[in-house]
């Protein structure tokens, strides 16, 4: 069965954030850190060359396909901070209302700087979205 390109590795998440070139978002991406943390209660993995994980879960597709994937992370990209959900964004479960500017894709949430948003508002969609997870592959 096929891989998952990306893997956990036991690279140095803090070594990683501390070569992001820009001041803003590697500050941003330590509160983000300290941010999942805190909600995921799991010591953070780097994941491939540039993506932070919190957590582990198992899934299973109908296609067959199954692995293991974190629950909740983010990467600190050129363009955006990108926050990896886990589910499907437009889930009923999940309300952006009040969050401020960002983007969405099917997974991912686009943040430009973490002062562009309400972190409170931020905080419960991560949490939001980890139940969703947990109930659907539990």
């Amino acid at each position: 069965m096929k891989q998952n390109k990306t893997q956990k590795t036991n690279e140095s998440v803090r070594l990683f954030l501390s070569s992001v070139a820009e001041e803003q978002k590697r500050e941003d991406s330590y509160t983000l850190l300290n941010l999942m943390g805190e909600i995921t209660q799991a010591e953070p993995h780097l994941w491939g060359t540039s993506i932070i994980g919190f957590g582990e879960y198992h899934y299973k597709y109908k296609t067959g396909r199954e692995g293991d994937w974190f629950l909740t992370g983010f990467a600190p990209r050129k363009q955006a901070l990108t926050l990896y959900l886990m589910c499907d964004l437009s889930h009923d479960g999940l309300d952006f209302t009040g969050l401020g500017k960002y983007k969405l894709g099917k997974g991912c949430l686009y943040i430009k700087r973490l002062s562009d948003i309400d972190v409170e508002v931020l905080k419960r969609i991560i949490q939001d979205s980890i139940r969703i997870i947990e109930e659907k592959y539990s």
